[in-house]
């Protein structure tokens, strides 16, 4: 997601683009139409990305770097470049208590985010766990800033964008495509937790490729609407004309689950990014409305209403909808 957006952006600015990956398929036939090159080269394997690079580039950006020995793999290829960027994640930050994004118990920050935020120690630990994502992406941001090299690290919040694995917005695309009479939203649908627009990061990555240094910026959209918000933006995307139920709890019960729901506001503060020339493509309105296109052409209509794209996290969503329960909360309330 990031990096097809990172690519687009660039080659319409009249880059010329290299893409890494296994299989040539999954190069979007756009990119390629747009001069972008498909290179083969595993995360991996070193010889392969020192291949891939060949002579040097004016830009290298990671997309996949998720552990200190990977970062340790970059570090050949990002002294032969004049800058390089890293995509790490909110998830590294703590807050006092030490309490962070995957924490059962959620972080409270008191504010916006700012860069100077504590963070979870580093860990050379299995990645793929609630506990060791953050841990492990800070490791690989030491790594990269104590080299010397000029890295910029980029920590986005909640990614959105077409050809996401996970696309959140589902949960109200699909309920507008099945022509839900209401949707639910918990505690009132306040809940805040900043989304982050895969092109706005493509236009931050853009910047700082001609702003060679060291540094570490937040990445995220210039509003942060709550998830009432959202559903209203995704509603009005689509005509879908719909009840709105606010509920007073949590989402402990099968109502008014949505992915965005977090007991404290999640806002991370852009000051550094603005301060050194980034200007964002949109707002999230603006931004979300690729993904929503593409979630409605890419949908497929079955038995039991819209579906998700065959090879996207079908499992994540499964919670967000019992429509079961939803009727017969319209049924009792009637």
């Amino acid at each position: 997601m990031i990096g097809r957006a990172t690519a687009a952006r660039l080659l319409s600015s009249g880059w010329e683009v290299d893409l890494t990956g296994r299989e040539p398929s999954h190069l979007p036939p756009a990119i390629a139409e747009a001069g972008g090159r498909f290179v083969r080269a595993d995360r991996d394997e070193s010889s392969q990305l020192a291949a891939a690079l060949g002579n040097g580039a004016d830009l290298l950006v990671d997309c996949i770097c998720y552990s200190a020995a990977q970062a340790i793999g970059l570090l050949p290829l990002a002294r032969d470049v004049t800058s390089t960027v890293m995509i790490s994640s909110r998830a590294v930050y703590a807050d006092a208590a030490g309490r962070h994004f995957n924490s059962a118990i959620s972080p409270r920050f008191g504010g916006p985010i700012r860069e100077t935020q504590d963070t979870v120690p580093p860990a050379d630990t299995d990645f793929r766990t609630r506990d060791g994502y953050g841990a492990n992406k800070r490791a690989a941001e030491l790594v990269l800033l104590d080299s010397g090299v000029p890295v910029t690290v980029l920590r986005p919040s909640k990614v959105h964008g077409a050809s996401s694995h996970r696309p959140r917005e589902w949960v109200f695309v699909k309920r507008a495509l099945d022509h839900r009479p209401a949707v639910f939203l918990a505690n009132h649908g306040k809940a805040v937790d900043h989304p982050t627009a895969a092109v706005n990061i493509a236009s931050l990555i853009e910047l700082v490729a001609t702003r060679s240094g060291r540094r570490i910026l937040n990445s995220a959209d210039p509003d942060a609407p709550s998830a009432l918000e959202i559903s209203r933006t995704i509603a009005r995307t689509l005509g879908h004309i719909r009840e709105e139920v606010l509920l007073d709890g949590g989402t402990e019960e099968a109502l008014g689950r949505h992915p965005w729901e977090r007991p404290h506001p999640v806002v991370l503060d852009m000051t550094a990014a603005v301060d050194l020339g980034y200007t964002p493509v949109g707002d999230y309105a603006r931004t979300v409305t690729s993904e929503v296109e593409w979630l409605v052409a890419s949908a497929v209509q079955g038995g039991d209403g819209a579906e998700l794209p065959p090879g996207l996290d079908a499992e994540f969503f499964e919670p967000f909808f019992d429509y079961a329960a939803e009727d017969g909360h319209l049924t009792h309330r009637a």
